[in-house]
């Protein structure tokens, strides 16, 4: 199917969607098995879109991956009970809710594409998706996410949280410095999983052929976030305070999050090359909504156990790492790995070193991708266990400056990486 194609709906669903017409308002809510949370979320969205656009024609589209808990039952018997609690005004238009599977490959992206196909096919001005797992969403969200769209003509509306200054570490160590060095835009939390979109954005998403590759599985986030900036859309980002969610398995480890979401950072400096090797510096993107402190769920690091992983990797993948790093940068790892945990310190000019050296060696094809992103992983760790040590009595506002440096340092850098870039195009 071309990504052009409409794509199938049951027939209940298509009636619906042809008595509903056209809308202002679309909320996506991808779901797979969030019957205890979903709730919450679809009353919330309901809640903020009676609020704060009673005069708008909305609808909720939750898009589910064939859950087995009554997820989508929750969504159709959800009530929000008496909106003279929470309005001045009855809204003027009842908000339907559309639940419905999603096909294609299993994943976050193809839930997505099914909410974007709809957008376009009601014609909806402003979307917003939401995950269906949060605890910590308010009504005041869908202002957030979609009023800079529909009042202020942005395209893009990324979200900013409040987190814990040890959660993120992989948005903060390699995703936000690298995407705001390669395309000059300071999107904080590029991979954040609630955002709002223009229909004209949803209309672009739709037209892209990707919907069958590992971006559908598990890259959507960053790809929605790169596509909009190398598009030339208008983006900007809103603070919804704290993301509290349900927690992730903890016996789950983070290296499968890391190759997915750096393997999709990798694949987009591959498509988008021309595009960023113009680009020097970075400019801020206007936030909406009033940051202030949030209560933070506390978390707990094992440093010992990342210092252990990153020994043993410095031992077992040395002949590996020297293939992928400089000389340099090979070397001066090996003597981070020999410290003692005292003065263990991962400084920040040789972690650059690291991810454009990666970088570079994924787009040469030095050995083979997952490998090499596998390989990746003892390194972040190394690295994250001395960002916890070097900000164990930070604020978050201290912390907000060593992530602030790191990023300068991936700026400055960067001219080398596009001059390695062109040169290995050159060989090629």
């Amino acid at each position: 199917m071309s990504s052009t194609e409409r794509l199938p709906l049951a027939a209940d669903v298509e009636r619906a969607l042809s008595e509903i017409g056209r809308v202002d308002l679309l909320v996506g809510i991808p779901s797979y098995n969030n019957a205890r949370t979903i709730g919450h979320v679809v009353r919330a969205v309901m809640a903020g879109l009676a609020k704060y656009f009673p005069d708008h024609k909305a609808v909720i589209v939750n898009s589910d991956g064939g859950s087995k808990d009554g997820t989508q039952e929750v969504v159709r018997e959800v009530a929000l009970g008496d909106y003279r609690t929470i309005l001045a005004a009855h809204p003027r238009h009842p908000i339907p809710r559309l639940t419905t599977p999603y096909y294609g490959v299993p994943g976050k992206g193809s839930a997505l594409r099914l909410v974007f196909d709809i957008a376009v096919r009601l014609q909806a001005r402003a979307c917003a998706v939401v995950d269906a797992d949060l605890r910590s969403i308010t009504p005041e969200w869908m202002d957030l996410l979609l009023g800079p769209v529909l009042k202020e003509g942005f395209d893009f509306v990324a979200p900013l949280y409040r987190r814990h200054k040890y959660d993120g570490t992989i948005t903060n160590s390699i995703v936000y410095p690298l995407t705001r060095a390669l395309y000059g835009k300071r999107v904080r939390q590029p991979i954040g999983g609630d955002f709002g979109l223009s229909g004209q954005l949803a209309a672009h998403y739709v037209a892209q052929d990707v919907w069958h590759t590992d971006v559908a599985r598990f890259g959507i986030d960053i790809w929605m976030t790169t596509m909009a900036i190398t598009g030339g859309f208008r983006v900007c980002q809103a603070f919804l305070g704290a993301k509290i969610h349900d927690a992730k398995d903890p016996g789950v480890d983070l290296s499968g999050m890391l190759m997915q979401v750096v393997g999709s950072v990798f694949d987009l400096m591959e498509a988008n090359f021309p595009i960023w090797a113009k680009v020097r510096g970075s400019d801020p993107v206007p936030t909406f909504g009033l940051e202030y402190e949030v209560g933070l769920e506390p978390i707990r690091v094992n440093v010992e156990r990342m210092l252990g992983i990153f020994r043993l990797g410095a031992e077992e993948l040395k002949d590996l790492w020297q293939r992928i790093l400089s000389p340099t940068t090979a070397h001066r790892v090996q003597e981070i790995a020999g410290s003692p945990d005292a003065d263990f310190r991962f400084p920040p000019e040789v972690w650059v070193s690291v991810i454009y050296d990666f970088a570079l060696a994924f787009h040469r094809r030095v050995i083979h991708r997952d490998h090499l992103l596998q390989a990746l992983v003892p390194l972040y760790l190394g690295r994250t266990a001395s960002f916890v040590l070097e900000t164990s009595e930070s604020t978050a506002e201290d912390v907000e400056a060593v992530i602030e440096d790191l990023c300068r340092r991936f700026e400055e850098r960067k001219p080398d990486l596009v001059a390695q870039w062109e040169a290995s195009h050159v060989h090629a």
